[in-house]
């Protein structure tokens, strides 16, 4: 057993969006997501077959549903977004880390 944080072992530079996974079973899978300045690409929508809570730990990100609801998010601030929900993350800070613990299940 070893002890970690969220906010270790950061990208110096992100020339696109990291995403780890930090624990995976039959039914449940947590990532690490660090974003600097990256969206979805316009047009583009996750559509995803599982259920996804989503907290933002650091920075700010806005994400977007395809109906145009949008939802501004920042440090502390968490989503539920059901399967099959589509969305996008329309924008990340570009000034900094934004950092997602994101739990599909």
């Amino acid at each position: 057993m070893s002890v970690s944080s969220l906010f270790r072992d950061l990208p110096d530079a992100l020339a696109e969006e990291v995403i780890e996974t930090l624990v995976q079973s039959e039914h449940v899978r947590i990532e690490r997501i660090v974003s600097r300045g990256q969206c979805s690409v316009e047009g583009d929508w996750y559509d995803q077959a599982e259920h996804e809570w989503v907290l933002v730990l650091q920075g700010r990100a806005r994400l977007e549903m395809v109906d145009g609801e949008c939802h501004e998010l920042g440090a502390g601030d968490y989503i539920q977004i059901p399967a099959h929900q589509k969305h996008r993350v329309a924008w990340t800070d570009d000034e900094q880390d934004t950092i997602w613990l994101a739990i599909f299940y």
